[in-house]
């Protein structure tokens, strides 16, 4: 299907370039690799290749910054690989014009799918490359569970579909539409903000779409609503799932037919926003129960962006701490450095209420705190004064706990079914290859690798547990 293309492979880790090579030896007719900047250039000197995959930190450079103006012909497609799992080496890959972005580790099936349709297809660069963003955009963390949505935001940079954020509350919805904003086509535009929970229902039209003088009681003069203030730019509602029925059917005529008029009014006005939507509802229940309006759901849901809750991506934390801390410096906040047996707990601590309550606490103990160095005591007692208690014991020593405890329970009275080490033995192997699974984004070559266990192994005790890799 791909026979004769030519694929250049850009990686500086021997051992990466050789699985990859491996990989996709069937899928070209020509492979190339070089580990290097200067050794790409060359190569490209007297090459044009089909497609190129390239790392970002070379010995010599950086591979997106260093791609732009070397002749590469700017239909030619770019896939980007990166362990620098940020937004911005996800912005940064979509203002190069790159068809794909796959951060490290990456499944080797996953890369060989983006491989086979980018040699199908080949991408226009996106306007305005030369101005995409260099920060995190508010956005914080590196875990596995932040890269797709990176990659969502990096791909909405070159369009103007809506969005839809999912996500328990205080997962960072706004901070995320705002990103989605500041990286988009719109970026020089508005950027306003409505909650629609925050509105009394028979306020909400008039907030949305502006009054006339005499609307209404109390509408002494014309007013512009939120759709008329965000002209140029983005739309953010939050909090779409609380929106009331009838002002659900207005909304959906606007967006279908990309006009409104005030309250009061009779001129039809442009809606000239990218509207962007955020809930933390579950909206197909809403709509199930009759509670929400399936055309408008399906509106909005162009573009889905799920959350993930701030206990699925704990490696992050540490660095939300700093940021939280960076943030309190600026604003008049002390600095504090926490001590690592204080960021244990933090890191073990579930966050019902997300990054919002971390930064909470954070702020909290920077100011409570007597010492320079946070204490775990610090943090205990904080968590306790909010009323989430927390352990200070050692996980292991939870774990033996609970164990403990379990074993306790099954062989009461002398009873026991013959099986209770091989079922403590299911419990605890599925909970830890789920959560292996899920840290590597489904790759079993690296689950593999990171439990220190053969391949083969893995895959049989998966089929053995019932365990979809897919969906661990």
């Amino acid at each position: 299907m791909t026979a004769g293309k030519t694929i250049l492979l850009v990686e500086d880790d021997p051992a990466i370039a050789l699985i990859i090579r491996e990989t996709l030896a069937t899928e070209c007719g020509q492979f190339a690799s070089v580990a290097s900047i200067a050794e790409r250039n060359a190569w490209l000197a007297d090459h044009r290749p089909d497609l190129i995959i390239t790392d970002v930190v070379l010995p010599d450079g950086d591979g997106i910054d260093s791609l732009p103006g070397v002749g590469v012909d700017p239909l030619t497609p770019v896939i980007v690989l990166s362990a620098q799992n940020t937004l911005d080496t996800a912005v940064r890959a979509t203002g190069i014009g790159s068809y794909d972005y796959l951060p490290k580790p990456f499944d080797l099936d996953e890369l060989t799918a983006s491989v086979r349709a980018a040699l199908q297809r080949r991408t226009l660069p996106s306007e305005g490359a030369d101005a995409a963003p260099q920060d995190s955009h508010g956005l914080v963390g590196r875990a596995p569970a932040m890269q797709a949505v990176y990659r969502t935001i990096a791909r909405l940079a070159t369009n103007d579909l809506a969005v839809l954020i999912l996500g328990e509350s205080g997962t960072g919805k706004e901070v995320v539409a705002r990103a989605i904003h500041s990286t988009g086509l719109r970026r020089s535009g508005p950027f306003v903000a409505i909650n629609m929970a925050a509105i009394p229902r028979e306020l909400i039209e008039a907030e949305l779409f502006g009054h006339e003088k005499g609307a209404f009681t109390g509408a002494t003069s014309r007013n512009a609503g939120r759709f008329e203030q965000a002209a140029g730019g983005t739309l953010f509602l939050d909090e779409i799932g609380d929106m009331p029925l009838e002002a659900q059917t207005r909304l959906l005529r606007v967006l279908q037919s990309n006009e409104y008029s005030t309250v009061g009014g009779s001129q039809a006005l442009k809606a000239d926003v990218r509207v962007v939507a955020a809930t933390h509802r579950d909206m197909r229940t809403l709509v199930a129960d009759g509670r929400f309006r399936e055309d408008l759901f399906y509106r909005l849901n162009v573009i889905p962006v799920t959350l993930p809750p701030l206990r699925d991506r704990r490696s992050d934390i540490p660095a939300l701490v700093r940021h939280f801390i960076d943030a309190g410096r600026h604003s008049g906040l002390p600095d504090r450095q926490f001590a690592p047996a204080a960021m244990q707990l933090l890191e073990r601590h579930d966050w019902p209420g997300n990054v919002r309550e971390l930064g909470n606490v954070v702020q909290r103990l920077a100011v409570l705190s007597r010492d320079t160095i946070v204490g775990p005591r610090d943090v205990e007692s904080v968590l306790r004064e909010s009323g989430e208690g927390v352990s200070l014991a050692d996980p292991a020593e939870l774990i033996a706990r609970a164990v403990d405890d379990w074993t306790r329970e099954q062989l009461a009275g002398g009873e026991g079914d013959g099986d209770v080490h091989g079922r403590l033995e299911a419990i605890v192997e599925t909970a830890l290859l789920r959560r292996t699974l899920r840290e590597v984004r489904g790759n079993q070559l690296e689950a593999a690798r990171r439990l220190g266990i053969n391949r083969n192994t893995l895959r049989k005790r998966l089929v053995q547990l019932a365990i979809d890799p897919a969906q661990p």
